[in-house]
């Protein structure tokens, strides 16, 4: 079974774009690339993972990525510079 992980990552614009993933620096260097990429990266570049955490389970990484998506970004900074 895969190990899951739900991750953030900071965007040219200072954005952040929040995810799930079986492999951390894949999932990075496809978003990178431009390839297999999210859509969000069309319009600004990613630049740097600064969060990741493990999950259990796809379900598990996809509900505590709907959590931190609704998460302010004050509450997102907060998680990523405890």
């Amino acid at each position: 079974m895969s190990q899951w992980y739900v991750y953030m990552i900071r965007a040219s614009d200072q954005s952040l774009y929040t995810g799930i993933t079986t492999d951390l620096e894949r999932r990075l260097t496809e978003h990178q690339s431009g390839k297999a990429g999210a859509k969000y990266f069309r319009g600004r570049s990613a630049v740097k993972m600064v969060y990741s955490e493990q999950a259990a389970n796809r379900s598990e990484a996809s509900i505590r990525e709907a959590a931190i998506k609704k998460m302010s970004r004050t509450r997102k900074l907060a998680l990523i510079e405890p």
